[in-house]
């Protein structure tokens, strides 16, 4: 695993031009070259062939905005400049994933509390021909240590839906640990929806948990 940020000045955790972001980081060592990098405009044709193309698949999953909510952008373009706009604030940390330089997916930082919290969100989709391969986990593997190592996080919680099996299993695979369940807890394909709650810290991991997913870090938390 490497992580690269381009050079800036050292700043609070979060603000463009801090080395947290952006970044681009890649797992090394496996058959697929998994590469974890922000999203970008020219993103455009590839995300909406993938959000096309796995409409079926996705939908079930998707955030959306209820009743008297704030509208969502209605084009890619509007959505990255939204989300540059809270990475900026570091509010929100937006990575595509590449596969063998094909985008296959996202993985979101969001929801980021600072002061004496230091904590955030972790969301993630994948275009369905990448999935089974083990993509998932090693992304979100590499963000995760990432919020740990570069922007100073302390703590990352994954909200999951009781019936999306696909993505319980990437928290299985990186060993993160269930603390509760949320009745009705995000607006999802059109109605509130309760979430199964996962969370780890920094100190679980102390190697990193891309090196528990290799097998050579801690054992994962009980």
């Amino acid at each position: 695993m490497s992580t690269r940020p381009p050079r800036g000045r050292r700043g609070r955790h979060g603000v463009l031009g801090d080395p947290g972001w952006p970044a681009t980081l890649r797992w090394e060592g496996s058959a697929d070259d998994v590469v974890v990098r922000p999203l970008r405009p020219s993103d455009a044709r590839a995300w909406r062939e993938a959000r096309q193309d796995n409409l079926a698949w996705l939908t079930p999953w998707d955030a959306t905005v209820p009743p008297g909510g704030d509208s969502r952008p209605t084009t890619f373009g509007a959505l990255v400049r939204r989300l540059r706009a809270q990475a900026k604030a570091g509010r929100t940390y937006p990575f595509a994933i590449d596969v063998d330089g094909r985008f296959a997916g996202q993985v979101t930082v969001n929801n980021v509390v600072r002061g004496s919290a230091q904590f955030a969100s972790v969301g993630y989709w994948i275009d369905r021909r990448f999935a089974g391969r083990g993509v998932m986990p090693r992304a979100v593997a590499l963000v995760i240590d990432h919020c740990f190592t570069e922007l100073g996080l302390h703590r990352i919680e994954v909200a999951i839906r009781p019936e999306n099996s696909n993505s319980l299993r990437v928290v299985e695979k990186l060993g993160i640990r269930e603390i509760g369940y949320a009745p009705r807890f995000l607006h999802i394909d059109g109605a509130w929806r309760d979430h199964r709650l996962f969370a780890i810290t920094k100190e679980e991991v102390p190697f990193g948990i891309a090196e528990r997913l290799r097998g050579g870090g801690d054992a994962p938390a009980p």
